[in-house]
């Protein structure tokens, strides 16, 4: 069984059943695999959350920097353009959308294990908008992407693939004004 797998049951046992069903056994169960076969590749629940957090950072990572290479050099607000792309290649993709709430839910008892998490949501939000041509509106597109992906986090059918595609294309036009 491989880690992703293992990360990808762990992840359906919180959404489905909350913070308190995740242990190594639900995970295990979840995945068919045996409690060993879990703990060879996650010794602890707490090595189980702490790859879990850092699977939404750098799938993230990854997504906005593929975004930014797309565009070529010197993109005006490639940064912004990028976050809201990667935003809703997530938002969009299969079960993804959770992750993120799954790890922070995860995370959430211990501001140990949450830290990474807090790290790249500052170094995401953190860096200046002062590439895009209006700086302010750069910061209002970001977080509005940020505040979808929590609500959609919540409930992934709220809104369909055309309205998402709407929302995206809004929020892109924003950034060319």
């Amino acid at each position: 069984m491989k880690r992703q797998a293992l990360l990808d049951a762990a992840e359906a046992v919180l959404s489905e059943q909350g913070t308190q069903a995740l242990t190594l056994s639900a995970v295990a169960d979840r995945a068919g695999v045996s409690k060993g076969g879990l703990l060879y590749h996650f010794p602890t629940k707490e090595a189980l959350v702490r790859a879990m957090v850092a699977r939404v950072i750098e799938e993230f990572d990854d997504l906005i920097a593929s975004y930014i290479d797309s565009y070529g050099d010197g993109a005006p607000g490639a940064y912004t353009r990028a976050y809201v792309d990667a935003t809703f290649e997530i938002l969009t993709g299969e079960a993804r959308a959770y992750r993120r709430w799954s790890a922070i839910t995860a995370a959430a008892a211990d501001p140990e294990q949450a830290e990474p998490l807090n790290e790249a949501m500052r170094r995401w939000h953190g860096r200046a908008p002062a590439e895009d041509p209006d700086p302010g509106t750069a910061m209002v597109v970001r977080l509005a992407a940020e505040g979808l992906w929590e609500v959609v986090s919540h409930d992934p059918g709220l809104y369909d693939a055309g309205q998402l595609e709407a929302l995206k294309r809004r929020l892109l036009d924003l950034l060319e004004r």
